[in-house]
C-alpha cells in the first residue's frame, strides 16, 4: 500500500511495539484452547456474532449473524456450530471460507461492554443431526458453519465503552436517511423510493427473517 508523503506509516513488529509497550501478563495469559463453563454460559446468552474471514489471496469480508440467544450449537469443548439463515445469498464469507478456513469470532450480548473472541478453522457442512436443534420459527438451516476453536478469551470492555454502543441517550438512528433512500441513492435501482420505503419496512421486511 502507497501512502501520501505526509503520512508515517509502522513497518515492524518492533516499530509498533515502541509505540503501544509490551501487553499485560494478563491478556497474555487469557488465551485459551477449548470452551469454559463461562463460555458456554456466555454463548448461550449471546444473541449476535461477527464472523470475519478471508480468501486465499488475503481479501477479507466480515459478515453478522443473529438468532435468538443460545442459537450456538456446542458440539463439544472445543468445537461449535453456527447456522446459516436466509439471507441475500452473496454468501462472501462461506465462500472465502472454502478456500481459507480461517475464521474469526465475535459475540456480543447486548448491554454488556466485554466480547468473546474465538478464533479458529471452519467448516461449511450442508447437514448434520444437530441441525433439528437449530430450528427457529420452523426453519431448518440449510447450512452451517462448524468452527474447531484454536483460541478463546473475553475481551475487555474499553471499545464499547468509548463508543457508548448500548447507551439508548447516545442512539441517533434518524440521523441518516432512511435505508430505502440510502439505496436509491447509492444503487440507484430500478424501484422507485415508495417501493424500496414498501420493502424495507420493518412490518415487511421481517416476514423474510427464516422464509427464503
Amino acid at each position: 500500500m502507497t501512502v501520501a508523503p505526509d503520512v508515517t506509516a509502522i513497518a515492524s513488529a518492533e516499530e509498533l511495539r515502541e509505540i503501544l509497550g509490551a501487553p499485560m501478563p494478563r491478556a497474555v495469559k487469557k488465551e485459551r484452547l477449548r470452551l469454559h463453563a463461562r463460555d458456554l454460559d456466555w454463548l448461550a446468552s449471546a444473541p449476535f456474532c461477527l464472523i470475519a474471514t478471508s480468501d486465499a489471496e488475503g481479501n477479507c469480508d466480515v459478515s453478522p449473524k443473529g438468532d435468538p440467544p443460545g442459537f450456538v450449537h456446542v458440539i463439544d469443548d472445543t468445537t461449535i456450530a453456527i447456522p446459516d439463515r436466509p439471507g441475500n445469498r452473496r454468501a462472501d464469507g462461506f465462500l472465502n471460507i472454502l478456500s481459507n478456513p480461517h475464521v474469526g469470532l465475535l459475540f456480543l450480548i447486548p448491554g454488556r461492554g466485554e466480547t468473546l473472541r474465538i478464533n479458529g478453522r471452519a467448516t461449511l457442512v450442508r447437514d448434520a443431526p444437530f441441525f433439528d436443534e437449530m430450528i427457529v420459527q420452523g426453519h431448518r438451516p440449510a447450512l452451517a458453519l462448524i468452527v474447531e476453536i484454536e483460541q478463546i478469551f473475553f475481551h475487555c470492555a474499553k471499545a464499547l465503552m468509548r463508543s457508548k454502543l448500548w447507551k439508548p441517550e447516545t442512539w441517533e438512528p434518524d440521523a441518516l436517511p432512511s435505508h430505502a433512500r440510502i439505496i436509491k441513492d447509492v444503487q440507484q435501482p430500478e424501484q422507485t423510493l415508495e417501493e424500496l420505503e414498501r420493502y424495507y419496512a420493518e412490518a415487511t421486511y421481517a416476514k423474510g427473517l427464516y422464509n427464503t
